[in-house]
């Protein structure tokens, strides 16, 4: 956990009224939530740009949290917390224009999880949507993509349970927090537990937040933040995953849909999309090719391969799968012989590296 993440949490438990752009004025103005939490003033507050009323119940209210007792409230449900300034903090959802300063989690983020695909769409799914989503989200975790949703009744639902089903990644990101008594819809808890149990459940929310209408355009934002692209299966016009797709436009990344019946009402927000633009998808494939993941399990694989230290990085940054023989390496990296070959030799044996016969090396997985 950051140094800082229970500064956030205190600061997010004043009733959703700090999102993101006023986490933004506080670190701009303290230069770190501590300073603020600690030692900002009422008149501190409206000078970095909070509002009157805010800024009074902030001084009124903080000194009655125990903040020791709100992390050991969390701590009893086995909830962590991400705040933006985590090195692990997800890249792609960094890269939105409102990303969230905080958020709980239950389970852990992965590197791998940077190749994710959100597939969203209604409750009230026709037989032909459950058996697409079914097969297309199967393919899409097979492929290696994590698959991010929701956690509601239909599509969402089916989407995680595929991944489930092929023992692969999946995100559950929720607009009620994520504590055992809140998690909506409370028909899908013991679903929540086994995705935290191979991925993560996530939330903006702190603990006994409900479901409340308005969390969920924000939650579409961070499913569609999390995400290469966002395909859509069945929904109508007006509907949440129709407000996700957007969400995915807006932040400049792929929309895909499935195209539909005509004469459906929960084809008309697929269907609308590919007139529009988005990628028709019948198949994963049409998917991986769009964003150039054909082959993902190798990407995937290149990712993982982290350096322990400052040589290995010059090294890792230089190999592929195609042979490089020492003596370029040596060039490349401008290291002396003597330690571009004794680091090889370390990262041969940590399964980094393989060396291909004459001095010849490439990436291992």
């Amino acid at each position: 956990m950051h140094p800082q993440a229970k500064y956030f949490h205190a600061f997010n438990l004043f009733n959703e009224r700090i999102g993101p752009m006023r986490f933004k004025k506080l670190l701009g103005y303290f230069g770190s939530l501590e300073q603020a939490w600690k030692n900002g003033s009422q008149q501190d507050f409206v000078l970095a740009g909070l509002e009157e009323d805010l800024a009074q119940e902030i001084a009124v209210r903080r000194p009655q949290i125990d903040l020791e007792k709100e992390l050991a409230k969390l701590d009893k449900e086995n909830i962590g917390i991400i705040t933006i300034l985590d090195e692990d903090y997800p890249k792609l959802l960094k890269e939105i224009y409102d990303p969230p300063h905080i958020m709980y989690i239950k389970g852990e983020l992965k590197q791998e999880d940077e190749f994710a695909i959100a597939v969203v769409g209604t409750r009230k799914l026709s037989t032909y949507g459950q058996q697409v989503t079914t097969c297309l989200s199967r393919e899409l975790a097979q492929a290696g993509l994590t698959i991010v949703s929701g956690l509601a009744l239909g599509i969402d639902t089916l989407a995680h349970l595929a991944a489930l089903e092929q023992k692969t990644r999946t995100i559950a990101v929720l607009g009620s927090s994520i504590d055992r008594f809140s998690i909506f819809p409370a028909q899908n808890k013991s679903l929540a537990e086994k995705i935290a149990q191979n991925g993560a459940v996530l939330s903006e929310y702190p603990m006994g937040s409900a479901a409340l209408p308005h969390h969920f355009p924000a939650r579409n934002r961070i499913v569609s933040g999390l995400s290469l692209g966002t395909l859509v299966v069945e929904a109508p016009q007006k509907s949440g995953a129709m407000i996700t797709a957007n969400s995915a436009l807006s932040q400049n990344r792929e929309v895909f849909a499935v195209p539909g019946s005509i004469f459906s009402d929960k084809s008309t927000g697929p269907n609308s999309l590919i007139k529009n633009g988005a990628k028709l998808a019948v198949c994963a494939q049409d998917i991986l090719e769009e964003l150039n993941l054909q082959n993902l399990a190798s990407n995937i694989a290149v990712a993982k391969i982290a350096p322990d230290n400052p040589e290995e990085e010059s090294i890792l940054k230089i190999l592929s799968h195609d042979p490089l023989p020492v003596d370029l390496i040596v060039q490349e990296t401008k290291m002396s012989a003597a330690v571009v070959n004794a680091t090889l030799s370390i990262m041969e044996m940590k399964g980094k590296i393989k060396n291909l016969g004459g001095m010849q090396y490439v990436l291992a997985r």
